[in-house]
């Protein structure tokens, strides 16, 4: 048996040892740097390319889609100098054809990468898609000003590039500005081949994409509300890990879920920003986007997304049809939204930049009036939360305690607790329980992990054939 030391359970009004004291070296709050004013610009930029079509021009200096990428790696580059050169710029591209892209096309995404200061292959990225469209999906050559879809998500990743490229994290923050997003998730799928090649432990992705809206086409507005989808069954089990989710729950806890719970939770503590509305699927019914390559290799990612869509305005040439004005144009947007959205997007990932990863806890209930967890530690965590709720809720209810070790006054070196196996009873059923652990830095703690089958923030190791 293994020899794992003492672990202590202490309450939550109580510290744990300094190291997990919720610090934080950015006194000001990030977001107040939002300027909805440069979002504005930004977007009647994008607008002014014509159309970002990915099928459309890559040559021309003020048209199509080649424009439109150069122009923001240019602001990259502006946000890059103000920091004193502290993002790379990448361009991962390939070459695309299928049902949508009938030609083989240079496909291009515009990535800026924050290297963390301690832990660099730890990272949280955020995205949204340059690329536009009009009603015929192959049409590249009509006017697509894209103005919601998505030029809205890429000036929000500007945006927060320039607010937090300011900073210092331990962890890597990366900023995408992703194409062939209409056709078919193809910049989606190119970003997270990038992040698997690059080896990187994705901590999670924000995906934005129409974001900078607030009423619909019948007249219903919401200002108040963003949508954060998130996938329940992950996309990645294997048959193995499917009948162990059948038999011991889990089907409510994917990582995409806490990490959703958890933005719910951030929103919360903030009066003067956008309330978090959390839907509980992977996208709108019908439609996809650029979180789900990622979710297929297993990587924890959410799609931002208005409470409210407008239709007329999405997917539509720009034209006026029995008195309605169809066409994707910036004055059907709501800016002030816009901003809000951004906030929201520099929030959490200024936290997410900071904390440690989530842990990988299990369980093991049966036959016992208890509950055994037990979890490896993460680098930068010096001590772990326990919390829990029963099976019909929906968020975490409880909390059970602060973990950390007892050390011997004889003890002349300590392990740090990063590196240690951890144990901790819980003196309730685990039947009646869903039990989660949260990682704690020194700058506070990030989405609790769920002790259930797949609820570890990292891919499921895939069957082979012969398996």
């Amino acid at each position: 048996m293994r020899n794992i030391p003492v672990l202590v359970a202490v309450s939550f009004a109580l510290s744990i040892s300094a190291a997990t004291v919720a610090h934080d070296d950015h006194p000001d709050d990030p977001a107040a740097k939002i300027s909805e004013d440069r979002l504005k610009s930004d977007i009647e930029k994008l607008v002014g390319f014509g159309t970002r079509h990915t099928m459309s021009d890559q040559e021309s200096p003020v048209r199509g889609i080649g424009a439109a990428r150069r122009w923001g790696e240019g602001e990259f580059r502006k946000a890059s100098d103000a920091c004193g050169g502290c993002l790379e710029i990448a361009l991962p591209e390939r070459m695309v054809e299928g049902r949508r892209i009938p030609t083989p096309t240079r496909l291009v995404n515009v990535v800026a990468i924050q290297r963390g200061t301690e832990r660099p292959d730890e990272v949280v990225i955020v995205q949204g898609h340059i690329d536009s469209r009009g009603t015929d999906v192959s049409d590249f050559t009509i006017d697509a000003p894209g103005a919601n879809d998505d030029a809205s998500g890429t000036a929000l990743v500007i945006e927060a590039a320039r607010v937090l490229s300011q900073h210092k994290y331990p962890t890597t923050i990366v900023y995408a500005l992703l194409s062939g997003e209409e056709q078919g998730l193809y910049g989606g799928r190119l970003m997270a081949d990038y992040a698997e090649a690059q080896g990187w432990t994705v901590k999670a992705v924000l995906n934005n994409d129409i974001v900078g809206g607030s009423c619909g086409s019948d007249g219903y507005c919401d200002p108040e509300h963003i949508r954060v989808f998130s996938e329940g069954p992950r996309a990645d089990l294997t048959d193995a890990v499917r009948a162990a989710q059948r038999r011991d729950g889990g089907e409510n806890d994917s990582p995409s879920r806490n990490l959703s719970r958890w933005l719910d939770e951030l929103a919360d503590q903030y009066s003067d920003g956008l309330n978090v509305r959390q839907i509980w699927r992977t996208d709108r019914m019908g439609r996809g986007g650029d979180q789900i390559p990622f979710l297929e290799k297993g990587f924890p990612a959410i799609r931002f997304t208005v409470a409210v869509e407008d239709y007329e305005h999405q997917h539509q040439d720009l034209r006026v049809e029995d008195g309605v004005t169809y066409g994707d144009t910036a004055d059907e947007m709501d800016f002030a939204y816009l901003a809000k959205a951004t906030q929201l997007n520099v929030r959490a990932l200024d936290k997410l930049a900071k904390v440690p990863m989530p842990p990988a806890p299990t369980a093991q209930a049966a036959v016992r009036t208890d509950t055994l967890l037990e979890w490896q530690g993460v680098p930068g965590a010096s001590g772990y939360a326990i919390v829990g709720r029963r099976p019909d809720e929906p968020y975490w209810t409880q909390d059970f305690g602060l973990v950390s070790y007892e050390t011997p006054s004889t003890t002349k070196e300590v392990t740090p607790v990063s590196e240690r196996s951890h144990r901790f009873i819980v003196k309730e059923r685990g039947d009646d329980w869903i039990f989660g652990v949260q990682a704690i830095g020194f700058y506070g703690s990030g989405p609790s992990a769920s002790a259930v089958p797949a609820g570890a923030f990292e891919p499921i190791p895939q069957e082979s054939e012969t398996d």
